[in-house]
């Protein structure tokens, strides 16, 4: 039995790699200034759209370099990374408080390790310094430090803070990239 499940999922996933090649190879993509104009066409509320939905879609497991890039070309520099970093702050905190509120306390009952919750006094009282540091490097994926700062100690201001003054170096970068 556990075979042929292993042989289905296996199936499966060549099947959705499969796809995803074709529809890369085959769907055509819009030039810049048809992205442009697509999005001027929206009107004025498209930068509270883009808003919205970077905020909302990077609480997921999802790159925010997708978004970081749209806003330099959506956007221009300046915007784009008021937009960009106002987003990202805005989906830190809710991932946040949606972990807090979920699986905070599950996951502490299962912790047990004195050193394990010495770290997290420390993070809630310096945890901005780790959040900062860890915002800076590229590799760290934005939405699974916001889960483990969910599960942690870290307070609300620092954490928002650090997850400004951290993103912000990259966003800019990336934004001007995308201009």
């Amino acid at each position: 039995m556990t075979k042929r499940l292993g042989d289905r999922g296996l199936i499966g996933s060549v099947v959705l790699v499969a796809a995803f090649f074709l529809v890369v190879v085959f769907v055509p993509l819009p030039s810049v200034m048809q992205f442009r104009e697509w999005a001027d066409s929206v009107g004025p509320m498209f930068p509270t759209v883009f808003f919205v939905v970077h905020a909302l879609v990077t609480v997921l497991p999802f790159p925010r370099t997708v978004f970081t890039l749209s806003a330099g070309l959506l956007f221009g520099a300046w915007w784009g990374v008021i937009l960009a970093v106002g987003a990202s702050a805005v989906s830190a905190i809710l991932a946040l408080y949606i972990v807090r509120a979920i699986g905070r306390d599950a996951v502490w009952q299962r912790i047990s390790s004195p050193s394990v919750r010495r770290v997290d006094e420390r993070i809630a009282q310096r945890g901005w310094l780790a959040v900062g540091s860890l915002r800076l490097i590229a590799f760290v994926p934005f939405s699974v430090l916001n889960y483990c700062c969910g599960v942690s100690s870290i307070r609300l201001v620092p954490y928002v803070v650090a997850t400004v003054i951290g993103t912000l170096p990259g966003t800019i970068g990336m934004v001007v990239l995308g201009d």
